[in-house]
């Protein structure tokens, strides 16, 4: 296809004028049905493809929706990403991905990008973008927000409750008899990260078991963080065990850590990740983890942009988060492994 083919050249073998090829590529006026079989069959011979840009200038919609996301590399946004797709399938409209890279400075540069690409509303996955910054974007454009909290928007804001989740998992590790159970937090300016070390202390309160600072330890999400700090425990006496990471990349960094030191899972010690990402029911041992919606929650999230974007008021789902057992937990050791552990070499 030539890519200097032009409106005019597409009326004159249409034999129609260009404002006729303009209402229907466009989707505005009315054409008689000879006249828009004509165009259409002129397009097709040429291989006409309409500029987009200039479609969308036409109409005053791009069709687009923004999507900010804290990671797109995160095998838990990503999860979350391909929903977002999915619900955006068969409407006509698209999704820009941009991610924020767990920094404020990149949200707010990234969310001024998509801005200035024109989008017609936007859906922000968790992250760190300031809600003033949000209640602003809300006044601007229809928005959907999936993990926060947005006073006086709750109606655009999509959650599963962390909290319950946590204790889910935190209830089934003493269930097991743990008592010494280690939480490898995520980023405390994470909403995510707080609900479940919430969840945590709270389970520990419901059982009345004493909570120990030394077993809450920092992290960032990741597995270079989970393993670090799980090394640091290990290198520091600390006993326990048992471990509930903050998400199932820690805790492949926790486990790593165990390996290297000779202690096995389960046999050894017990491991709980949250998020259940693709992957976890694969690793070894498989992990008990708390499972989330990822797709349905993305799916969900484009219903209810699609909704805002018809004038309508969108529908509010239920999410739960729901404790899968696999083989990474069992009953606490009679006789426990020394923590330090062997050390390989």
């Amino acid at each position: 296809m030539p890519e200097s083919l032009t409106l005019e050249q597409v009326a004159r073998a249409a034999r129609v004028s260009t404002a006729t090829v303009s209402r229907i590529i466009n989707g505005t006026g009315t054409v008689s049905a000879h006249k828009r079989a004509a165009v259409m069959e002129a397009i097709e011979r040429l291989g006409y493809r309409p500029n987009m840009m200039a479609q969308a200038l036409a109409r005053g919609s791009t069709m687009s929706v923004g999507v900010l996301t804290p990671d797109i590399a995160s095998p838990f946004y990503s999860a979350v990403l391909r929903g977002v797709e999915r619900g955006f399938g068969g409407s006509g409209y698209h999704p820009v991905f941009a991610s924020e890279e767990w920094r404020v400075s990149s949200a707010s540069d990234s969310l001024d990008l998509l801005v200035s690409r024109r989008v017609d509303a936007m859906i922000v996955l968790g992250g760190n973008t300031p809600l003033d910054r949000l209640r602003e974007l809300a006044g601007l454009m229809p928005l959907v927000v999936l993990g926060r909290e947005l006073p006086g928007l709750e109606g655009q804001c999509l959650e599963v409750d962390q909290t319950v989740g946590a204790e889910q998992a935190t209830h089934h590790l003493l269930a097991l008899g743990h008592r010494r159970i280690v939480h490898l937090a995520g980023p405390e300016d994470h909403a995510d990260a707080r609900a479940r070390l919430a969840g945590y202390r709270r389970a520990l309160r419901d059982a009345g078991v004493p909570e120990a600072p030394e077993l809450i330890v920092p992290g960032d999400f990741s597995e270079a963080g989970g393993h670090a700090a799980t090394e640091a425990l290990l290198a520091a006496g600390v006993p326990f065990t048992a471990i509930f990471a903050a998400n199932d990349q820690s805790s492949a960094g926790a486990q790593l850590a165990l390996f290297r030191r000779g202690l096995r899972v389960p046999t050894d010690l017990s491991v709980v990740g949250f998020d259940d990402i693709p992957g976890s029911a694969f690793e070894r041992p498989p992990l008990t983890t708390v499972r989330q919606p990822t797709g349905d929650m993305g799916q969900a999230a484009a219903a209810m942009v699609l909704a805002l974007l018809r004038g309508e008021q969108p529908s509010m789902p239920t999410f739960r988060a729901a404790l899968v057992e696999r083989e990474s937990t069992a009953p606490v050791p009679t006789v426990r492994s020394n923590a330090r552990g062997r050390k390989k070499g």
